[in-house]
Parts: C-alpha cells; sequence; structure tokens
C-alpha cells in the first residue's frame, strides 16, 4: 500500500507538509485500521418492517426501466445502501447512489492545494466527482435535491444506468440483465478500461452471490442472488477508455538487464518557497555511501498502476516508492533513485535503510493480481538489488509492509498490512533462488513457516466504515464489510492460545485493548505468522507446534502428514540472566547524547525522536526470538530542508547504542544487545 511519511518527522512541530500528511499520508492508510472493531457497519437500529429503502429501489427500478437487481447492486457495491441521513462521505459522495459533488471546498479541507497540486484541477473537472449535477439534470431538479432526498438520490442513480445504457444502445435499454454490464461500468466514470471493468465486475459479484443487509438506520434491504449470470467482460470497449500513462523519462533506470523497465520520476519539490520544510515526496541521500541499505520492502497499490503512478508524481501526496510494478505484464517503472529514501511504511528505521517495490494490487483481493508475471519481474528485480547492496534474501530482509512495526503506541495498531494472505512468499523465494527449506534436523529449537501456499486454505474477512477510508477520486469501492476470501491459498497460520482449533485465537493488546480474542481479518496480523518468518519453538504436542510470538506462547498445527513448518538454524536471543523481561522497540533511534549541542539548538532545545519501549510488548525471560543478523548501531537520517541548508541537513546521526534486529511477532522489532545474550 502506499506508504506514508513519518509525519512528525525529527520531533519538531508538523509543518505544512507534516500536517497535510496526516491527511494526505497515504492511500492505502484505508486498510490500516484495526481488525478488533470488524462489524458490519456498525450498529443497526431497529429494522424498519416496511423497508422504506426497498421499495425506493423498485420504484425507481420500474421507473427508468432498470433491472432492480442491477440498480440495487451497484448502490450496494458503492455504499452498502447507506445513505448516511443526506450527510457527505469521505469521497464527495451522498446517499444511497453515491451520487458526488466534490468542491474546492472539499479539495481545501482535504489539504490539497490548488497551486501546488496537478490534481487540483482535474479533480474539480472529473465527471467522476460530479455525478450529482448530471443525475439532477436528467431528473429535472437541482443538485442539492438529489443530494439530500433518499427516494430522490435512487431515482438520479436509475436515471443515470438507464441514460448510459441508451448511449450505448443506440437508444434502445438492454434485453438481459448480462446487456447492463457496460452502463454498470460507466456508472463509476472510470479513466482506465481495468477500473471500468473491476467496478463492473464487482457489481456483478454481488449478484451472483447476493445479499441481505440492516443499514445503520434500520433499512433491510434484500438483493436476490443469481449465480446464472455471466456478462460480456469486453462490453467495456463500448466505453471507448485507453489507459494512460504518464511521458517517459530517457534517465536510465536502475534495472537487471532484460527486465522491462522505465523511468517516470516522482516528485521532489519545494511546496511553500517560504517554508524549506515543506517539500514532496522523498529525501535526498547518498546510499550507500551514508546509509546501509539493509531491505527490500514489497508492498501492494491498493490503486492501478496508472493512478499509483499519477499520485506519486503530486508533491502534496506526500508518499512515494523506488519502483512500481504493473500486473498484467510485469512492467517496471522507477520513481525515486535508489540512492535517495522513499517515504514508503511510516517507520524511519525501516525505510531510511529500504528500497520500496509497490506491486499493482489489493490486499483485499487475495491472489487476484498477483500475475506470474509480476512475481517474476518482481523478483528478478529483488535479486538485482539483492546483489548489489549486499541484502540477505531471507525473509528479515526481503520484507513486507505488514513486517514493518508502528512508530508509536497509537501507530501500532494502524500500521499496513500488505501485501496480505494472498501473496505466495513460498514461490516468490523459489523465484528468487532462495527457497524456505530445512536446513537444520528435524526437531531443530527454530522453525520457518511453511505451510504450502496451493494447500493452506483460510477463509479471511475484512471490514471497514464506508465513510472512513476513501480519497479522491479512488475508483474502488470494494473494501466495505463485509471483504470475504472464502477458503482461498494464504501465506500464514492461524495462532491458538492452546492446542486446539477450539481455543481462541492469539490477541494482540494492540490490536485488541479490551483482551478479545483475535479474529480471521485480513488485517488482525497478531494471530497470524506469515510464511518464510522464523520463530523459536516453545512447546511441542501431536499436531501441534508452540512459538515465542509477541511475548506469548502460540500454538499452530503442524504435523507429519501435514506440515507446516521446516527446521532451521539461526541465532536467536534470550533475556540476561536476572532480567524478569527486556523492553522491545520497534525503532532504532539513538541515544540523545548523539546529537551536538548547536544541532539541538536549532531543534528548539529538544533531542529528536527520543527512543521509547512499547509500553504492551516485552520479552519476558524464559522466551527466544531469533535474531536478523548481527547488532547494528542506532542511527537515524535527518532532513528537513528542501535544498538541505539546515544544520546537519542530510546526516545520518549513529548512536554508540547497539540493538539487534528479531522477529518478535508477525513484524519485526529491536532490542537492546546489553539487555539480551546472543544464542548460537
Amino acid at each position: 500500500m502506499h506508504g506514508s511519511h513519518d509525519t512528525d518527522r525529527d520531533g519538531r512541530r508538523p509543518t505544512g507538509r507534516r500536517r497535510r500528511g496526516l491527511v494526505l499520508g497515504a492511500a492505502a492508510a484505508l486498510l490500516a485500521g484495526t481488525a478488533a472493531g470488524a462489524a458490519g457497519g456498525g450498529p443497526a437500529q431497529a429494522v424498519d418492517p416496511g423497508s422504506t429503502r426497498q421499495a425506493e429501489f423498485a420504484a425507481a427500478a420500474q421507473e427508468f426501466k432498470v433491472p432492480q437487481s442491477v440498480l440495487e447492486a451497484v448502490s450496494y457495491y458503492e455504499t452498502r445502501w447507506e445513505a448516511h441521513a443526506g450527510q457527505e462521505n469521505a469521497e464527495a459522495g451522498y446517499g444511497p447512489m453515491n451520487l458526488t459533488d466534490l468542491t474546492a471546498a472539499d479539495l481545501d479541507a482535504d489539504g490539497l492545494s490548488a497551486t501546488l497540486s496537478p490534481r487540483y484541477p482535474d479533480l474539480l473537472a472529473a465527471p467522476a466527482e460530479h455525478t450529482a449535477a448530471a443525475a439532477a439534470a436528467l431528473l429535472g431538479t437541482d443538485t442539492a435535491t438529489v443530494r439530500g432526498d433518499e427516494a430522490q438520490n435512487i431515482r438520479g442513480g436509475a436515471a443515470l444506468l438507464a441514460h448510459y445504457a441508451r448511449s450505448y444502445g443506440h437508444g434502445a435499454l438492454p434485453r438481459t440483465v448480462d446487456g447492463w454490464y457496460a452502463a454498470a461500468a460507466r456508472y463509476s466514470q472510470p479513466t482506465e478500461a481495468k477500473v471500468a471493468q473491476a467496478f463492473a465486475d464487482g457489481v456483478w459479484d454481488a449478484m451472483r452471490a447476493g445479499a441481505t443487509r440492516t443499514t445503520q438506520d434500520g433499512q433491510l434491504v434484500t438483493l436476490a442472488p443469481d449465480p446464472r449470470l455471466h456478462p460480456d467482460r469486453g462490453d467495456v470497449r463500448e466505453l471507448g477508455l485507453k489507459d494512460v500513462t504518464p511521458p517517459v523519462s530517457d534517465e536510465k533506470p536502475e534495472c537487471p538487464a532484460g527486465l522491462d523497465c522505465d523511468v517516470i520520476p516522482g516528485a521532489y519539490t519545494l511546496l511553500d518557497p517560504g517554508d524549506q520544510t515543506d517539500y514532496g515526496s522523498h529525501d535526498l541521500a547518498d546510499r550507500p555511501h551514508d546509509l546501509q541499505v539493509r531491505y527490500i520492502t514489497l508492498h501492494t497499490t491498493d490503486e492501478t498502476y496508472d493512478g499509483t503512478l499519477d499520485l506519486f508524481r503530486d508533491p502534496t501526496y506526500f508518499a512515494g516508492a523506488h519502483y512500481v510494478v504493473r500486473s498484467s505484464d510485469g512492467h517496471v517503472t522507477q520513481m525515486i533513485p535508489t540512492k535517495d529514501i522513499a517515504w514508503d511504511s511510516g517507520n524511519r528505521s525501516f525505510y531510511q535503510h529500504s528500497v520500496a517495490i509497490e506491486q499493482e494490487a489489493w490486499a483485499t483481493h487475495g491472489a487476484t493480481w498477483f500475475s506470474e508475471n509480476l512475481y517474476r519481474s518482481t523478483a528478478r528485480l529483488v535479486r538485482y538489488l539483492a546483489a548489489r547492496y549486499d541484502v540477505p534474501l531471507d525473509r528479515a530482509h526481503i520484507l513486507g509492509h505488514d513486517n514493518v512495526p508502528g512508530t508509536s503506541e497509537g501507530g501500532v495498531a494502524t500500521q499496513h498490512w500488505d501485501p496480505g494472505p494472498g501473496w505466495d512468499w513460498e514461490h516468490f523465494f523459489d523465484l528468487l533462488g532462495a527457497p524456505i527449506r530445512a536446513t537444520a534436523p528435524a526437531g531443530s529449537d527454530v522453525v520457518a513457516i511453511k505451510p504450502g501456499f496451493a494447500r493452506n486454505r483460510r477463509t479471511t474477512t475484512y471490514c471497514d466504515d464506508v465513510q472512513g477510508y476513501k480519497r479522491f477520486p479512488g475508483p474502488y469501492r470494494s473494501f466495505d464489510c463485509p471483504v470475504t476470501s472464502a477458503d482461498a491459498p494464504s501465506s500464514f497460520v492461524p495462532l491458538y492460545t492452546a492446542p486446539s482449533t477450539t481455543a481462541p485465537l492469539l490477541s494482540d493488546p494492540y490490536l485488541h485493548k479490551d483482551g478479545s480474542p483475535g479474529t480471521n481479518a485480513m488485517n488482525d496480523w497478531g494471530d497470524k505468522a506469515p510464511t518464510g518468518e522464523q520463530y523459536v519453538v516453545a512447546d511441542r504436542r501431536p499436531g501441534w507446534t508452540a512459538i515465542w510470538f509477541g511475548g506469548q506462547e502460540a500454538w499452530f498445527q503442524d504435523s507429519a502428514a501435514r506440515p507446516a513448518t521446516v527446521p532451521q538454524k539461526a541465532e536467536r536471543i534470550v533475556p540476561k540472566p536476572g532480567l524478569a523481561s527486556v523492553p522491545v522497540y520497534t525503532t532504532a533511534y539513538p541515544e540523545a547524547s548523539v546529537y551536538p549541542p548547536d544541532f539541538v539548538a536549532f531543534e528548539g532545545g529538544k533531542a529528536p525522536r527520543p527512543q521509547v519501549a512499547r509500553a504492551k510488548y516485552t520479552i519476558p525471560a524464559g522466551q527466544s526470538y531469533v535474531a536478523a543478523g548481527p547488532a547494528v548501531n542506532t542511527d537515524s537520517y535527518f532532513a528537513i530542508n528542501y535544498d538541505g541548508s539546515a544544520p546537519y541537513d542530510q546526516h545520518d546521526f549513529v548512536g554508540q547504542t547497539k540493538v539487534y534486529e528479531i522477529v518478535y511477532n508477525h513484524r519485526m522489532a529491536f532490542v537492546n544487545a546489553a539487555d539480551v545474550d546472543l544464542v548460537p
């Protein structure tokens, strides 16, 4: 997912750049919520036996001769039939049909700048953001009416669908439900053919499966299933859309020979001439000369390839990646030189040492977008980068965004969780030429998770508030409650509190503050051990293995008939004798004494980024965790001015404190070397 920049960077009061970053940090912040709150659209009021909304769908469908199933499915895909009491939702949409009316005030409130954001005028002119006015014109009424009157909103949506259908049928309406595919595709007002197709596919998936839901205002709506539907997906050609890619630069990409690569530079722009700290969208550096590259971090875009390039070229977006890989053909676009630091994961201790690769995909869509072309291109790129920067080909250094921890007490729960359960780490490491395999005899104290992706079928869900995340101009609306990946190949094993599938799932204290059990939600990473990660064995029972995981004993099914692990050899850490527990850190910032007095004075008399242990994470005596490698010095790269003119600007402060990076739970963490012993 699009990474977010460290919004309170360098410990100072947020500048204009950082304030906007709180809102615009990352499109995929939409998927960063905790699993504990997953519920079907929040608490509902008492059900209205008359089902007024269902009757309004029926009346509008009859009036405009739109199949009621199509009208209901479009509304379900857009809003889950929610009206939000006529209030604007987070993508400037109104009512059950999500009729949009984006204004300059909306963009200004969202932090976009009319003078600095290249998307600002395009958004104000985009048809996708002004469907309310189009619907009102068809009804002969005003925009305010279709925004605020629920029945008129549904009539407006039906009128738009009928209007679109006639435009492709030479004035006639389709004779079959499947014939409405192109009209439904156009309802999202897409600019890319694949976006149009994906929207219509979502609508048809809803009609095939059917749905019944009680909305937050107590309306019971039912969409009857029709599994016989098989539209011609090629009908999107009727829309006449072409995917548009920004101009390619003449710069030579940093790519292996033979890989299809180009360069489209990401934004590096001073936004406010009066404020050198207000720039986007990465930091200049000279890696590996001033900073070691230790990680390669894989993300999913949660946006189309073209849309991602558009966002990363906008300096007010405040996020970026070194590379973007296209799903359809594996084409690679470099956007930031690898010597520079991309704002990709929200954790400086990782992203300042990482090369970031965004892959065109949606984490909630399972394996759908992970084409073989994408796997192979990403693997070739990772092999090239790993060799160039001496990055080990293991899961402690080839990370998913989900392996990067949050930097604060609140940030632990909201850090992103892509590429998600559908990314096949086993296949990917096979392509890297570094397969996840046994490196120790059976019965080893250390195991790596390897359940076999294809046969490791899990059902996971995802739920998000329909108003809670959308940013302009998000074309996909399939992340609302509930998104379910049913019995699908998955790259994790579920963790239980005891050796029984009836025992509660493990509960992470930051995701489940009330102590409730873990869930099968995709973003509930606290009860999921990811493929390839190494853990120390805590206990064994017939058919079960326990590991130390986040300070707890975690059990998962692991038998000779269905192995979920391979034995491996690895160094591990244990608390020093006499210590009841040792603190766990999610950053590796240096001690305050490393900062010179003149720098501290420049910072207002306070050293930036104190190293603070996570309050709810510890390693108790008797537990052990795998060390990712030798102890390293703490450090923090300081970059504050666009032109590098501040004292010690674009400089890495290196501390005397040494830390071990460890595989702590689903995510990485750090412990002070002075607190632990290393066990070969």
